[in-house]
């Protein structure tokens, strides 16, 4: 295990967390790097609105690249922060003050990867990294004004249905939440959701293409809604509901003029929240409104949402999860309800 931090105060406070349990090695940022064995775990806990820490993070990538976890804990829940984490390589962000619980649930996972009967290993490779790379430059590019970069984030999703194409989907389900929590760990289940309903379907690559971009971008609009509204645990009131659901329209604003954004993924970006009865927001779309492309990304993004792991609540089995879309007749397309069966509870 090995730590690095940019105070004497952090590094000290994280190594007595984790000493009792791990043999733990430290450094300061500021400090000549001496890295020298790759360990299971790195835990990094500096400020990241810092050009110096980031600089010294970057000199050590490198190594830092070749560990199994890189757990980053960043003090400020903001969009900014945890996507420059993921940025500089992160498996695993955790915000706001140091917790050890919580900390040592996410190095206790078993560091040996699973085999095949050949002896190869079944954990896909970086798409996993990649993708959630991706998505933390298109928040960052929100908040920060920055050029988004569509190729980068198509190339992602397609590296993801390269992963499930030759893994499946269970592996990628495990994989992602195992790492990634909160609004990243959801764009990386939708998208990973869509791709097999897509592949079950036997839809051509063009239009796998457009269904993996459109889940890659529909939730961007995210990234202008505080965190402690996204991850906030139990109900929303009226206000922050109200504010969720400008997601769809901000994306689709913020998108609209991208040369490289198709028309079918803005549709998808926009309507991935109406329902065939009228009841979806922001335009209120029915029946034939509503493309074959939504309805794929509408199943995959409940589905998701039901399934996806938060540290305050239970996750929902697969099955009671499907169950619920088929609980939701005349909002949902009763015959992909049906097809999506197969994807949801054995692909």
């Amino acid at each position: 295990m090995h730590v690095l931090a940019d105070s004497s105060d952090k590094l000290s406070g994280i190594c007595s967390a984790l000493e009792q349990q791990f043999t733990v090695a430290g450094e300061r940022l500021d400090a000549e790097a001496k890295l020298s064995q790759v360990p299971y775990a790195i835990v990094i806990r500096a400020e990241l609105r810092d050009v110096g820490n980031i600089a010294a993070i970057k000199k050590r990538a490198a190594k830092l690249a070749k560990a199994t976890k890189r757990i980053f804990l960043v003090e400020h829940s903001s969009h900014v922060c945890i996507s420059q984490a993921y940025a500089l390589g992160a498996t695993l962000v955790l915000a706001g003050p140091l917790n050890k619980i919580k900390l040592l649930a996410a190095l206790a996972d078993p560091a040996e990867p699973a085999l095949d009967s050949s002896g190869r290993s079944t954990q896909p490779d970086n798409a996993v990294e990649t993708a959630a790379t991706a998505i933390a430059s298109m928040f960052t590019a929100v908040t920060m004004g920055e050029p988004l970069d569509v190729d980068g984030t198509k190339d992602a999703g397609r590296q993801i249905a390269e992963r499930i194409t030759e893994h499946g989907l269970s592996e990628w389900l495990a994989t992602v939440r195992r790492h990634h929590e909160g609004t990243y760990q959801h764009c990386l289940l939708v998208t990973g959701l869509a791709i097999d309903f897509g592949l079950s379907l036997g839809v051509g690559r063009t239009d796998l293409e457009r269904l993996y971009s459109a889940a890659m971008f529909h939730d961007i609009g995210k990234a202008q809604i505080p965190l402690a509204i996204l991850d906030k645990p139990g109900r929303l009131d009226a206000d922050e509901r109200a504010m969720i659901e400008t997601h769809p329209a901000a994306g689709y604003d913020f998108l609209k003029d991208h040369e490289k954004i198709s028309p079918e993924i803005l549709d998808a970006v926009r309507h991935h929240h109406e329902y065939l009865d009228g009841s979806g927001y922001p335009d209120a779309l029915a029946g034939e409104s509503i493309n074959d492309i939504v309805r794929l990304l509408t199943i995959s993004d409940i589905f998701a949402a039901l399934i996806e792991h938060r540290h305050y609540k239970p996750t929902m089995s697969r099955t009671e999860a499907y169950n619920i879309l088929c609980g939701m007749t005349g909002k949902l397309e009763k015959a992909l309800v049906i097809s999506f069966k197969e994807v949801a509870l054995s692909r």
